[in-house]
């Protein structure tokens, strides 16, 4: 199963953890697995490219199926880095609420 946890300080979100293996299919055909990493890889990829910041950002390289995200205070209401967090948030939520993955993904 994946785990997804959104650190929020206040109405901010501050930091995303995914971890573990979906599960849904054998690798290379899990297409829980190829969502969530679509919407955390775009997320990761946006806020350095697109909005300019420098997150400090974590992750097994070796086992994959680990992926920590921490927005620093001083880049927390630049514009677009909210933004892209909800939307992580809400790509992530929507799956859980998906009854077929119910058992594949769940949000802390």
């Amino acid at each position: 199963m994946i785990h997804a946890k959104f650190t929020k300080k206040g109405d901010l979100i501050t930091a995303f953890e995914m971890y573990g293996h979906a599960g849904y299919a054998d690798s290379g055909f899990d297409i829980v697995c190829a969502a969530v990493s679509v919407l955390a890889i775009n997320t990761v990829n946006s806020l350095e490219q697109l909005v300019k910041i420098e997150p400090l950002v974590v992750e097994d390289p070796t086992e994959g199926g680990f992926l920590r995200l921490e927005v620093g205070t001083k880049d927390l209401d630049k514009p677009g880095v909210q933004i892209l967090l909800a939307a992580l948030e809400l790509g992530i939520s929507d799956l859980v609420k998906q009854a077929e993955y119910q058992k594949y993904i769940s949000l802390d």
